[in-house]
């Protein structure tokens, strides 16, 4: 008798894609996160030995955790860094769940990895990568710039054998993502922390850290941004990159945010991640995929794979290819991570159904709104910019409100369903952030937003 687990339950079935369906149609809904009227219910007894009824669990997420979150594709998501999939992309993800693929190897899903890698060469091209560049689609940038670093340690090891694993050092800035530092501290290496130009990470401010440190021959890498989350500031790519050529070290951007700016109008100030040995991006921020997806990409993935692979008897079917030979794409070799769902295809068949072109459009749609929600700023009394708009962040003060009055103007869009915004701190000040990204997003809201700030 077969597993009844493992059989298609019909009736389950059409109520999921009933649901599916009803919320896809949906006007975006904003949603209420922890700040419905009640709390979560208790789940408390939920969870039983012989299993509940499915239609009615379906149902009670339906009820009572659905509307608890705060919807991810609404053009009033404005806080951290919105994530707003295609349509395109969020249906070929029931697909890709449906299809039952582990997208760990060549040998298992050749047919998925093939089409990922196509948008991964498109992104590599994107970022001026030489031919043959290529990576693999990791769960976010944290696990990105985690994989780029260690290749990036055990190059630095390897090109500098006189010194200790432990004692090799990455130039950071210090205003680097937090995921650049936990890295670090996973590799068990230590951070040359450079204190940038007005938030800006360089070529100068490199050359004073490295003249004023005692031991600069233990730095054998780079981190730059290209575009910071808190403020979408893009470092010195150029000077920074062209240094590490230079002097033999290895440069690694983190675009996981800002680096799809590369399809906007505003490309060229990325230019200079054409020296990249390592570049992460990750669609499911500003490229409209569902989450979680990051596109990790090396320069020579050859030499990725040969610090990454996982070596174990069971794994030998994968490894048969010579060393150099990269014709048998194997994911698993290019992050840290073995067994993988096939993210990077929701992305791939959006790229492929709606056009580069589309991408560009939408792209560009936040920074023309960023620049709208600037001026508009600029041009009410009481506020004003922190300090100019860069990509698609704008940093802004309601002149004389602290802390309590910015969260509790945040929570009150919230609860009145008009956006979500949430403050930050800029130089120890908290402030007031935009942060767009869905093209959808109108300039009336906007307005709407600044003007709640007067009310």
């Amino acid at each position: 008798m077969k597993d009844p687990m493992f059989q298609l339950d019909k009736e389950l079935a059409e109520a999921i894609f009933r649901y599916c369906r009803e919320r896809l149609e949906m006007d975006a809904p904003l949603d209420f996160g922890s700040h419905a009227d009640s709390p979560p219910p208790s789940l408390e007894g939920l969870i039983t030995a012989g299993g509940r009824d499915a239609i009615d669990t379906l149902q009670f997420f339906t009820d009572e955790l659905a509307h608890r979150v705060v919807s991810i594709d609404s053009p009033g998501f404005l806080a951290f860094i919105p994530n707003a999939p295609t349509m395109n992309s969020r249906l070929f993800d029931m697909v890709v769940a449906a299809s039952a693929l582990n997208g760990t190897s060549w040998l298992e899903s050749a047919g998925a990895v093939v089409a990922e890698n196509q948008a991964l060469a498109l992104l590599a091209e994107r970022a001026g990568l030489p031919a043959g560049s290529g990576g693999a689609f990791v769960s976010g940038g944290t696990a990105g710039n985690l994989s780029a670093l260690t290749v990036g340690r055990d190059v630095g090891h390897v090109r500098h054998p006189e010194l200790a694993m432990h004692e090799v050092r990455f130039a950071v800035s210090a205003d680097a993502h937090s995921s650049i530092g936990k890295a670090l501290h996973v590799l068990g290496i230590k951070a040359l922390l450079v204190e940038p130009d007005d938030h800006c990470f360089t070529l100068a401010s490199l050359e004073r850290a490295l003249a004023a440190d005692p031991h600069p021959e233990t730095v054998v890498g780079i981190v730059a941004t290209s575009g910071t989350t808190n403020a979408g500031i893009i470092d010195d790519l150029e000077g920074l990159g062209a240094y590490a050529r230079a002097h033999d070290l290895w440069f690694h951007v983190d675009g996981a945010y800002g680096g799809a700016a590369l399809f906007s109008e505003q490309r060229e100030l990325l230019s200079g991640i054409r020296h990249a040995d390592s570049f992460i991006v990750d669609p499911h921020k500003w490229l409209f995929a569902p989450l979680d997806c990051c596109a990790l990409l090396y320069r020579n993935p050859v030499m990725a794979r040969k610090f990454l692979a996982q070596q174990a008897s069971y794994l030998d079917v994968l490894h048969t290819a010579d060393a150099e030979d990269l014709t048998e794409w194997n994911p698993s070799d290019f992050g840290l991570h073995l067994s993988r769902r096939a993210r990077g295809l929701p992305f791939w068949f959006s790229l492929v159904t709606n056009g580069v072109s589309a991408y560009e459009t939408a792209t560009q749609a936040a920074i023309t709104k960023a620049q709208y929600a600037a001026a508009s700023i600029e041009a009410r009394e009481g506020f004003e910019l922190v300090r100019p708009v860069s990509l698609s962040i704008v940093l802004y003060r309601r002149q004389g409100w602290g802390a309590e009055e910015y969260n509790a103007w945040s929570d009150r869009l919230l609860r009145e369903q008009v956006a979500f915004v949430t403050p930050t701190k800029w130089e120890g000040e908290t402030v007031a952030r935009f942060a767009f990204l869905h093209p959808d997003t109108s300039y009336e809201l906007i307005d709407a937003v600044l003007d709640s700030m007067t009310v």
